[in-house]
């Protein structure tokens, strides 16, 4: 006799995934969507650059609604190539004149190291063309990371330019001020 939810002869229901619970949740969702005919460029055209971590609600955080910003989100909220190509596109094409840069306590970026590559390239045998941009001190690569887009030749706008880490404890942002 079997044990499992099913018997042996009737075929098994597929498992739902994340992503199938995703999908419902967005079917529901557009069925009670409406245009809320806004366009793409930002209403209070700032950009704000985040890490990716899910204890961040960047918008609740910050008191934005929909459309108010464009959100950049990463491993750490670091500013490499590509935040610098979003960011240009959202500058130059979307009007976008202020950036927020938000780092956060206990970010898993402080706990991993540049080896990460070195580990990548043997498990599958090509080295990422990526740095991991690992850090031990979010104030100081908030600092780095302002640099890098306050001297980045493809922005048009770096005078708005702010960084700041968010603790995850409280919910409070505390400004880093550049070197």
């Amino acid at each position: 006799m079997s044990t499992s939810a099913h018997s042996p002869a009737e075929p098994s229901a597929p498992a739902t995934t994340v992503t199938d619970r995703l999908v419902e949740a967005n079917s529901k969702y557009a069925s009670e969507f409406t245009d809320p005919g806004m366009d793409a460029k930002p209403v209070l055209q700032v950009a704000v650059v985040a890490c990716m971590d899910a204890r961040l609600d960047l918008h609740k955080a910050l008191g934005l609604a929909l459309g108010d910003c464009h959100t950049i989100r990463n491993a750490g909220g670091v500013v490499t190539d590509d935040v610098i190509r979003s960011l240009a596109i959202s500058q130059r094409a979307l009007g976008t004149r202020s950036i927020v840069l938000i780092h956060h306590t206990t970010c898993g970026m402080e706990s991993i190291t540049e080896d990460f590559r070195q580990e990548l390239e043997r498990e599958v045998g090509q080295r990422p063309s990526w740095a991991v941009e690992a850090y031990t001190d979010a104030d100081q690569d908030v600092r780095q990371s302002m640099q890098r887009v306050r001297t980045s030749p493809f922005l048009k706008h770096t005078d708005d330019v702010r960084g700041f880490v968010f603790d995850v404890t409280t919910g409070k942002l505390r400004e880093v001020l550049p070197a």
